[in-house]
């Protein structure tokens, strides 16, 4: 039987009309999965942490790094009620342990507690990772200063004193350093080109052994992290003739800094620092932020700090960023200057 020309416009609507519902199913299908997905993932943040915490401390346990991670996790643990577990990562000038958090996912589980090579690193090699694109900062945690310390044979008080001395004896006075494009390195060739001296730098191994040659007298002075130094120079096997921070450092008041007694505009501190992958969401970043101040605000948290010549910083992720920004900026032309590291 022959369709009519009505049949076959029915026919064709009827096609249309399925075709349509087809589409308008598929779509609500994706909108469900979608809403579905994105409602997991609400969740999963509401509920952040639900799971164990990695803490990747990128140097050898004992340092103060290692120290202020360790000092950091049990309070992260107890308050996100998630254990939170320091894991030792160390080599490459803490490249290493820096990459693994760089190329873990951003979902908060995985923490990076570094300090002040962090925005040394980017001056001094190539890196497998962006120090500005790969990170977010979650807080800094402390600030600290240098001792700018010598033997006590040195027949010098202050530092003005001092750097007469040195300029008076070119390329014979000696610092220590922990090795090539280390902090107190770097603050020894940031001094030298401030205050016009020539210098012998002479690099160990690690500050601990470049303590034991200043205090044997191998070499004439050394800028030590107050923490490390602070018993010797009690003791009088150290002098410290000056501080580097912008101000003086509670645990020795009676030390001048060098930007007030000699040396206008030098200033180098040292800290540590909080970092978590750059996809980590903000309210994970918030999170954890929040819950890092609660710790550093810890009365029996500031005593420990205290007794390593440091004080708590907390702040703003964006504070934080801002800071990293600043001192990779700082330390480029320092690097470019005179560390001359490969």
């Amino acid at each position: 039987m022959n369709m009519t020309r009505r049949d076959a416009l029915s026919a064709e609507e009827t096609k249309a009309t399925a075709a349509a519902f087809v589409r308008f199913m598929t779509g609500l299908a994706r909108l469900f999965m979608l809403t579905a997905g994105l409602s997991a993932s609400l969740t999963e943040a509401q509920i952040y942490p639900s799971k164990p915490i990695r803490m990747i401390v990128p140097v050898a346990p004992g340092g103060s790094t290692d120290i202020v991670g360790r000092l950091l996790a049990p309070h992260l643990t107890e308050q996100m009620g998630a254990t939170v577990v320091v894991d030792n990562r160390a080599g490459g000038g803490a490249v290493i342990g820096s990459d693994l958090v760089a190329k873990s996912p951003g979902d908060g589980y995985t923490l990076l507690s570094i300090a002040v090579e962090f925005t040394i690193n980017p001056s001094l090699k190539k890196l497998p990772y962006d120090s500005i694109r790969d990170f977010t900062c979650v807080s800094q945690l402390t600030s600290g200063q240098y001792f700018l310390s010598t033997h006590p044979t040195i027949p010098v008080k202050d530092a003005k004193a001092f750097i007469a001395l040195a300029r008076s004896r070119p390329g014979e006075v000696t610092f220590a350093s922990s090795g090539p494009g280390s902090a107190n390195h770097l603050a020894g060739v940031l001094f030298q080109q401030m205050t016009n001296t020539k210098l012998v730098h002479v690099p160990y191994k690690s500050a601990g052994l470049a303590g034991v040659a200043l205090m044997s007298g191998e070499v004439a002075f050394m800028f030590s992290n107050v923490a490390s130094v602070i018993e010797q120079v009690r003791q009088g096997k150290v002098r410290a003739i000056a501080t580097t921070g912008p101000k003086r450092t509670p645990v020795a008041p009676e030390v001048p800094t060098l930007n007030e007694s000699a040396v206008p505009g030098y200033i180098v501190t040292g800290f540590h620092l909080l970092l978590v992958p750059s996809a980590t969401p903000s309210d994970i970043v918030a999170k954890l932020n929040a819950e890092t101040l609660k710790t550093l605000g810890l009365p029996h948290v500031k005593e420990r700090l205290a007794t390593l010549g440091l004080e708590p910083a907390g702040g703003s992720s964006a504070a934080c960023a801002k800071h990293i920004q600043t001192d990779i900026a700082r330390w480029a032309p320092v690097v470019k200057a005179g560390a001359h590291v490969d």
